[in-house]
């Protein structure tokens, strides 16, 4: 809020929108993940991500390596 000559004057809305892009990799950037379950890992991650209150966006798997893009909550 902002005091204008003793009066209380709201802001108008603000937005915020921030993402989170995190990347993991074994070392050696083996591919590890078998084809067979490998969406029951990227299921399990997305829950972790809602479970924190957050809005996963996209977890998938790129050759040797994994991304997680999600949407932070900002509260």
């Amino acid at each position: 809020m902002i005091l204008v000559s003793g009066m209380e004057e709201t802001m108008a809305g603000t937005y915020t929108q921030i993402y989170i892009q995190v990347i993991f990799a074994v070392q050696g950037r083996q591919d590890l993940l078998s084809k067979d379950w490998r969406d029951e890992v990227f299921n399990y991650m997305a829950g972790i991500i809602k479970n924190k209150g957050q809005k996963p966006i996209i977890v998938n798997e790129v050759d040797d390596h994994v991304h997680a893009l999600w949407d932070l909550n900002p509260q």
